[in-house]
Order: C-alpha cells, then sequence, then structure tokens
C-alpha cells in the first residue's frame, strides 16, 4: 500500500519553559500548557497570541486541562492541590488537596460531573463537582506510580490506567477492582489512549523500554508492537480522525503510524529536545506537542471534509475509510429551514482500498473518484463498482465527464479519456498542482498555466499562484481564487480558435486576448460554484456570499466553517456540509439568480420573462443590483420598498412618483428632500407644497423671498404666526412692512424690551403703550428698576425729536400705498441715500400748501437708523430713565449716557433674576435681529 502522503503544517510553535501537559479547547483556538515551572498558559492558535495565564504553584504543574461546558481549567501540580479556575474571568474557583504525591493525570468524564485523578501514591480518585468535589470512589491495585489515566470512548463507565509498575489495568466506575490488568511491557508504561473508531476495541501504550504496544482489550492481547524510538516512549495517540497514531519520546522524535498497516509514515523532530504530551482534537486535524523547550501545533492533511454531491442530490461522503450516501429526494416534502443540519438517511455503499482524503463526483453524476494515499480510484456512483485507479498526486475531471487528468510527481501531467490514457506531456515550468474544468490547469512556481484538453496544448500563461479554480456550466466564466483575493474572468473562446486557425497572436505565454478580467475581490474563496454568471461561494470570515456584475450579495453569515457541495434549482436551494459530515441548506431563488444573468447579458427580453416569478419580496433585492448596475429606471419599477422606490425617483428626478410616495408615508423628510428636487426643476408651486407638509417654515421662507412671491410671502407670515414659528413670522412681517404686526407679536410673546426698541425705531406713536406694558410687567420682578422706565407722554422733554419722528411714521404710513414691481428697483432710492425726517417734512409742507394729497411713489422700505443720522449727544440719549445705584432720580434729572447701559442691564435683569439670554445692546437694536 503506498503511503499516506499527509500534508504536516506547523500552525505555532512557542517558546517556554518545559511543557508536562497539553490540552486543545473543543471550540475555542486555543492550546493549553502547563510546565514545569508552575504556569499554566493559554495560546490563540490562529492569532499566535499569548491569551491568558495561570500562576499556580512554585512546583511542577504536570497537567491541566479544558472543561469547556464549565468554562474551567483544572491544574494538578506537586503540591498535592487541585485548582479550579474559570478561564473567562480567571478566577479560582476551587482548590483542595486531592493525593499524597504528585498528581500525574487528570480526566474528565465526557457527560457526568466526574474527575478522574491519578497520582505518584498508586491510587486513582473520582471527584463529583456537584457534590462539592467530594471523593465519590478510589482505585487501588497499582504497585507504583500511576502516570495516566483514559475513558473509553465508546463506554464511559470504563476507563484505563497506565503505572510503572509495567502494567495497564481496565476499570470499571462503581468496581473497586480492575476489571482486568494487560502485561507486558518490560519497563513503567507511560502513557495509553483508547482507539476512537467503532471497528476495533484497541488500545494503545507507551513505554520506558521504547516500545509502542496495541492492545485487544476484548481479547487482552497484544496485536502489534512499534519499534523505533530510541529512548523511553513519554505519550501515544490515536488521532481522532485520520488512519494514524503518533507517539512522542524523549529521543526528541514524534512519530507518526498508519494505524491499519503500522508502517511508519513520517518521523518530525524540530529539535525541541524531549518529547512529553500528545493531544489530538476531534473534528480537527490539529495536533498539539509538548517539548522540554516549548509547544508546537501541527496540521496534518486537509481540514475539507472528503464530501461531494451530485446535480440530483445524492451525496456521498467517507467517514474514515467507510463510504455513505444519503439522498436528498429522500426528504420529500419535509420544510427545511436555512441554516439548520438536515437528518438524512444514511446508506453504507461500502469500504474504501485506500484512506479517501478527497471524493469528487463527475460532472454528469455518473462516477465517483477517491482520492487518497497517492492512489485514485475512479467507482460507479451507484453501486462503487471499480471503474478504473492509478497512482496519482492530484486527480481532476474535464468539464465533459469524458475525460479527467492527474499528476504524478512534480513534473508529469497525464490527460485520460474514456478512461484510457490519451496524452502524457511535462509543462515547462513543472507542475505543483492541476485543476480541472473547461481547460487543464497547471500550477508551477512561476504562475498558472491553461492547457487544451484535446492536444494539451498551452492555451494562456498567467502568473498568478492559485489555491481554486472555478468554472461556469458554459465555460465562459472562470474564477481564479488566491490566498489573498478571487479574479473572475471571461474566457474567450472564438478568440482563441481564431488565433489556432491563424497561427497569428500566440507567444511563448499563449494565446494574449484568450482571457478578459472582469474584476477583482479581495476576499478569500474557500469553496465556490456557478450558477448561471453568479459566482456562489464561502469565505474566510465564514460568510455565505454570491458575486454577480461586480457586486457581492450575503446570503447568510455562518457560525463555523462550512463547505459547499452544490445548487438544486429545482429545490432553489443551496447546500453545504461541514467538517463533522453535517449538512445544511439555504434558500437561494433561481429565478432571481436568472434575472441577474440576464441583466449582466443586458438581455432585458428575457429578464422581463423572469421577472413575474420572482416573489416579490425579492424584488427589492432585484432592485438594488439593478441600481448599482445603473440600470435605475428598471430598479424603480422593479423595487416594492417605498424607501428605494422614492430614492430612485428622487435620483431620475421622477417628480410625480415621488409626490405620490411622500403623501404615502407623511415623512417630513421625505417631503424636504422632495421639495429641494422641485426647486431644482423650478417647480416652485410643487416645492411651496412640499414645505407646506414638512411645516418646513425657513424653507417657505428662502423660496418666497428668492422667487419675489409677495403673496407666499403673506401667506407664509400668517401661517408662521398661527403656528408658533415666531421667527419667521417676525421676519415675514417686518419684510412686509407690517410693523405693527411685528410689534404685536413682540408683545404677545412677551418681548418688551425688544417691543420697545422696536417701537422707539419705527412706531413712535406706540411707544407710550409698550412701556407702559414693560413697566407693569418689570414691577413684579424689580420696581425700582419699573420707575426707571420714562413714558413719553409724561416725560416729552427726555424725547427730543419725537414729533418729527410721529411725523416720520405718519409720512410712511402715508405713502406706503403698493407693493413695487422688481422692475422698478432701479428708480427706487437706496435706504442708506434717504433722510425720512427731511422727506416727510417736505411732506407736510405740501400737504399745506395744496388741498388735496399728493401721493408719492416711494417704495416703502422701513427705516433701519432708530434715529435721524445728524443728532446732537442729547437727541441721541435713550427712552430709558437710569437709576444711580442710592438714589431715586426724579424725571426731571439730565440723563448720563455713561449710565445709560448699565441701567438698561438692570432693567433688563434686576436683581436675583436669571441672566438675560440675548444682549439687547444697540448693535442689536441697530440690526434689527429679533431672535425668538
Amino acid at each position: 500500500m503506498p503511503p499516506l502522503r499527509l500534508d504536516i503544517k506547523r500552525k505555532l510553535t512557542s517558546r517556554s519553559d518545559r511543557v508536562k501537559s497539553v490540552d486543545l479547547h473543543p471550540t475555542e483556538p486555543w492550546m493549553l500548557v502547563s510546565l514545569y515551572s508552575g504556569t499554566v498558559v493559554v495560546w490563540n492558535h490562529e492569532t499566535q497570541m499569548m491569551v491568558k495565564t495561570f500562576e499556580i504553584c512554585d512546583l511542577p504543574v504536570r497537567v491541566a486541562i479544558f472543561v469547556a461546558r464549565k468554562h474551567w481549567v483544572i491544574a494538578g501540580a506537586d503540591d498535592m492541590q487541585i485548582r479550579v479556575f474559570n478561564y473567562n474571568t480567571l478566577e479560582r474557583a476551587h482548590i483542595f488537596e486531592a493525593h499524597s504525591d504528585y498528581i500525574r493525570c487528570i480526566t474528565v468524564h465526557p457527560t457526568q460531573p466526574y474527575i478522574l485523578t491519578s497520582s505518584d501514591d498508586m491510587l486513582i480518585k473520582l471527584w463529583d463537582w456537584d457534590r462539592k468535589w467530594t471523593c465519590s470512589q478510589v482505585f487501588e491495585g497499582h504497585t507504583h506510580y500511576v502516570m495516566q489515566i483514559v475513558i473509553n470512548p465508546k463506554d464511559n463507565n470504563q476507563f484505563a490506567s497506565a503505572s510503572l509498575d509495567r502494567t495497564i489495568k481496565v476499570w470499571q466506575l462503581g468496581s473497586k477492582t480492575a476489571n482486568f490488568t494487560l502485561e507486558g511491557h518490560e519497563k513503567g508504561v507511560n502513557c495509553i489512549d483508547y482507539y476512537n473508531g467503532g471497528d476495533k476495541p484497541y488500545l494503545i501504550s507507551g513505554a520506558d523500554d521504547r516500545l509502542v504496544k496495541i492492545w485487544d482489550y476484548q481479547n487482552k492481547t497484544c496485536v502489534q508492537t512499534l519499534e523505533g524510538h530510541a529512548q523511553n516512549v513519554t505519550c501515544v495517540c490515536f488521532h481522532p480522525e485520520l488512519p494514524i497514531i503518533l507517539t512522542g519520546s524523549e529521543d526528541g522524535t514524534v512519530r507518526i503510524w498508519h494505524s491499519n498497516t503500522y508502517r511508519l509514515e513520517n518521523t518530525l523532530n524540530y529539535g525541541m529536545e524531549r518529547v512529553w504530551c500528545v493531544c489530538g482534537q476531534s473534528g480537527s486535524n490539529s495536533v498539539a506537542l509538548g517539548y522540554d523547550e516549548g509547544s508546537i501545533i501541527i496540521k496534518l492533511g486537509r481540514e475539507e471534509p472528503a464530501m461531494s454531491m451530485d446535480s440530483s442530490g445524492k451525496v456521498m461522503w467517507a467517514r474514515h475509510s467507510e463510504v455513505q450516501q444519503a439522498n436528498l429526494k429522500a426528504m420529500g416534502d419535509t420544510e427545511i429551514k436555512d441554516g439548520e443540519r438536515l437528518l438524512l438517511g444514511v446508506k453504507d455503499m461500502g469500504s474504501c482500498e485506500i484512506y479517501p482524503q478527497t471524493i469528487q463526483h463527475s460532472p454528469n453524476g455518473r462516477f465517483v473518484v477517491v482520492c487518497g494515499d497517492g492512489e485514485y480510484i475512479i467507482y460507479t456512483a451507484m453501486a462503487l463498482r471499480n471503474k478504473s485507479f492509478g497512482s496519482a498526486l492530484d486527480f481532476v475531471w474535464a468539464h465533459d465527464s469524458s475525460q479527467y487528468g492527474i499528476r504524478e510527481g512534480n513534473s508529469m501531467v497525464k490527460i485520460f479519456k474514456n478512461f484510457k490514457e490519451k496524452k502524457a506531456f511535462k509543462p515547462d515550468f513543472g507542475a505543483e498542482g492541476i485543476f480541472g474544468g473547461f481547460l487543464l490547469g497547471v500550477r508551477s512556481n512561476s504562475g498558472l498555466a491553461f492547457y487544451d484538453w484535446e492536444n494539451a496544448g498551452l492555451i494562456r500563461r498567467i502568473e498568478i499562484q492559485p489555491k481554486h479554480i472555478f468554472w461556469s456550466d458554459s465555460g465562459e466564466l472562470v474564477c481564479i481564487a488566491t490566498d489573498e483575493s478571487f479574479f473572475v474572468l471571461r474566457y474567450l473562446a472564438e478568440k482563441v480558435t481564431a488565433a489556432q486557425e491563424s497561427k497569428e497572436q500566440i507567444t511563448e505565454d499563449g494565446i494574449e486576448e484568450a482571457f478578459e478580467v472582469l474584476g477583482e475581490v479581495q476576499e478569500v474563496v474557500k469553496t465556490g460554484l456557478w450558477v448561471g454568471d453568479c459566482f456562489i461561494y464561502t469565505s474566510s470570515v465564514n460568510r455565505l456570499n454570491y458575486y454577480v456584475g461586480g457586486e457581492i450579495i450575503t446570503i447568510a453569515h455562518m457560525d463555523r466553517t462550512m463547505y459547499l457541495l452544490g445548487y438544486i434549482p429545482k429545490d432553489d436551494r443551496l447546500y453545504l456540509g461541514d467538517k463533522e459530515l453535517n449538512i445544511i441548506s439555504y434558500s437561494l431563488l433561481l429565478s432571481v439568480l436568472e434575472y441577474q444573468t440576464a441583466v449582466m447579458r443586458k438581455d432585458f427580453s428575457t429578464a422581463d420573462k423572469v421577472l413575474p416569478t420572482i416573489p416579490k419580496e425579492q424584488r427589492t433585492r432585484v432592485a438594488h443590483f439593478l441600481e448599482k448596475q445603473g440600470f435605475r429606471q428598471q430598479a424603480l419599477a422593479v423595487s416594492t420598498d417605498s424607501e428605494h422606490k422614492f430614492e430612485l425617483a428622487l435620483q431620475l428626478g421622477e417628480l410625480k412618483i415621488a409626490y405620490q410616495l411622500a403623501l404615502e408615508a407623511e415623512s417630513e423628510h421625505k417631503w424636504k428632500q422632495l421639495a429641494e428636487l422641485a426647486t431644482t426643476k423650478c417647480q416652485f408651486s410643487l416645492a411651496q407644497e412640499c414645505l407646506h407638509h414638512a411645516q418646513d417654515y425657513g424653507g417657505l421662507l428662502l423660496l418666497a423671498t428668492a422667487s419675489g412671491n409677495a403673496d407666499m410671502v403673506g401667506k407664509l407670515a400668517e401661517g408662521a404666526d398661527r403656528d408658533g414659528k415666531t421667527n419667521v413670522a417676525f421676519l415675514t412681517y417686518f419684510l412686509q412692512g407690517r410693523l405693527d404686526k411685528c410689534l404685536d407679536l413682540l408683545i404677545k410673546t412677551d418681548r418688551l424690551p425688544e417691543a420697545a426698541f422696536l417701537a422707539r425705531t419705527y412706531l413712535p406713536s406706540q411707544v407710550s403703550r409698550v412701556v407702559k406694558l414693560w413697566k407693569e410687567s418689570l414691577s413684579n420682578v424689580n420696581q425700582k428698576a419699573a420707575d426707571a422706565l420714562a413714558d413719553p407722554s409724561q416725560y416729552s422733554n427726555l424725547f427730543p425729536g419725537l414729533q418729527q419722528a410721529l411725523l416720520a411714521e405718519h409720512y410712511l404710513k402715508e405713502t406706503h400705498v403698493r407693493v413695487r414691481p422688481a422692475a422698478e428697483y432701479p428708480l427706487i432710492t437706496p435706504n442708506e441715500d434717504r433722510d425720512v425726517l427731511e422727506e416727510s417734512a417736505g411732506f407736510v409742507a405740501k400737504q399745506e400748501l395744496s388741498e388735496s394729497k399728493v401721493s408719492a411713489r416711494i417704495y416703502p422700505i422701513p427705516v433701519l437708523e432708530p434715529v435721524p443720522a445728524q443728532k446732537s449727544d442729547e437727541e441721541k440719549q435713550s427712552t430709558v430713565l437710569p437709576v444711580e445705584p442710592e438714589k431715586n432720580l426724579e424725571p426731571t434729572d439730565v440723563l448720563k449716557p455713561e449710565i445709560l447701559n448699565s441701567t438698561a442691564a438692570e432693567a433688563a435683569n434686576p436683581e436675583g433674576a436669571e441672566e438675560p439670554q440675548e444682549d439687547l445692546g444697540a448693535a442689536a437694536i441697530d440690526e434689527v435681529n429679533f431672535n425668538f
């Protein structure tokens, strides 16, 4: 039988003190090591980082194990203590003295709340953690140190022990004496392990006599002795997944033996001195090793399961050397939920002559090839009858099932047709791997070369190092996956044919125009397949995606590594398997994939035919795809999501559709978006309606003023006043020159100081009324400040120029006859060039000379200066009567400008009142900036 040819890769090397035990966590990427120095360390073998450390004691810790279901690490040390830690919190959960001598081994019962411990005191003890760690049983019988104990995986109530008294004993829980003793080693036995498979009742042991023995514990006989180690054998292990035995020795080597033939397959020497411990893990190809100088994790063989599915739904897999089959059709109408394990009936197909590392159905499903041990065997898929076989490092099918290729060594590739050798050739740059499909791919150190199946002619050489190659059914598209990303290429068969016929454009690298690169995606593909023009794949971060037209759509996020098996169109379902040979499924509508394929080919007539078959809940996903491809109009027609449709309508400028959607949604945000679009399209009436729906008074004000719509300003003023939008209401009234409304608004909102200043500036006839209200309001807070306010009706001498201001107010009211059109703007005198007091004086003089009024066509722009430009210092005094700190002033006292500001501040913010929100200084008055 040929060798196994297992790939062995080192995943982690950690240097440390002498390692006495190693353990692998069943679900986390953690390795637990206990050290002779008294420390326990947890390493993450994926990130190569130390993640947790437990300082146990100053003496050696000979054993530490995970108890995953309790989140514990349990350690046994030479101080005879057992310590229990929570590995999440790093807190110590329990400590107790277990033995009267060094603790050599701890093993955990797989289902019960028990641990078994063994010691140099020659005893084995059973501890129950649910009963506060009471010792439930003591097993006596060994006459020397008990080095290791292992629970039988087929019978959890049975366990075996190895001792330096040269014996192996098998015990039963509940029984005080051993069931039987196995003798045969000439020196002390250091280590034992049970065989995990169901076909052999075997135990393995290693001893100081440098021998490894295989025992049949039912017949109580030694069936094989493995010789080769040059020093004491310290650890042995039946690998839980692969047909191998691992043995470690003080000679510094780990030996790998075939568990069926017992032939030595490999010897590993990593130069880290003596080997002390080895640990395999169920469901994994990883093995942890402990040495004098540290620990190592190696990966043996492929992680991918030997599993394949044909197009009809028959799944075939290998469990060790046994081949089994399940038929998805047999599930009938059973409801399948996405991501849940399928309960399938399993049929045994028979045993395989080689250990299967891969299984592949031929494209038509009639044949299945099993590869392993450097050989391949082609069977009929129905009955597993041997059709052909041979030696090969790699085997690949061509697209038509009648041809296949094999790789013999690193330089020879052979092509077979109808099970007969057709062509053998040596690729120019060697052959490190081959790939099947429409072309035969050969990987070498220099890159990838594609060859024609018919004559092995070179089609194209590409400088890329592929890990996987996936061809579409049509042979038009191909995905080349590397360790970092994947490329999607189009194979241009017609250009290849033309070049071959003309013998032109063919270089030493083949036909340059053979492929067209469509895209590169920075994701690592684990497994993949094509459905139409859609490439479906599982990624290195456990996502199930598909790629079409440059876009990636995620189907599912998975909690573990899954491997694609195939897609069954009539079920609209995708099937995947995992390392434990479980099969799960996800829904993926063929109609959606067909539609997207038709769109990619710009075949919209086909796309329109497929569209009615797509369920409504999937239409939005399709619409998003169309949008990303630039087909927004079609996306708008297809989408069923109102949000998406509204966004598309805006992008396309479809005002009517967007308006209807906004009406249905009654969303303020949508109305604002639509108003913005309507404005850019000069649809001002629609913009106005949208802004009204959105109650966006600021937007309405901008629209009204920018468009010069006086009626709109008037309506906005009334609406804003009614809805309490006082800032907008004030500004719109002010723009219209409706100063009385501005004043009423200030009074209504209790902004009496601002009302007084507004009245003094623009409506002097109203000053007395406002001052009276101001005094009444202020008296409730500070009577002294209220008394300091002067009313012009009582103290006219403090308001010089008041009569002229009243005259100007009357003049402006009389001359404010209409709103002037924009066309007359050049005829209007700017505010800064006018003197309203002079104009009003002239107006009165004219009235005295004439019986009839002369209608002056003057644009009613409010005067922005509170008083005439040329004034004496006395005229610039305020209407506020100041109060000095220690005495009241009479109304006839002279107002001092230097105390004006302090008096106004006291009036606005009397003692004990809150600070004013705004500074009511002269600058604010000049700007007429009344913010509410």
